[in-house]
């Protein structure tokens, strides 16, 4: 099983839960749309040593 983030989007403030690639990294960034609003978020991805993953997001 992945592990799991969630972030808020930046525009309809709905909690949304990703998965998390470790492969892709301990720092990652990417955009995604908001499965809700559809609005473009870009999403910040940091995972620790132990593989525990922290998201965040901020509107395009």
């Amino acid at each position: 099983m992945s592990p799991e983030a969630s972030y808020i989007c930046g525009e309809c403030g709905e909690e949304i839960v990703i998965p998390v690639d470790l492969s892709a990294g301990p720092s990652q960034q990417y955009v995604e749309d908001c499965p809700v609003c559809c609005r473009a978020n870009v999403i910040s991805v940091e995972v620790d040593d132990d593989g525990d993953a922290r998201a965040w997001a901020e509107l395009e």
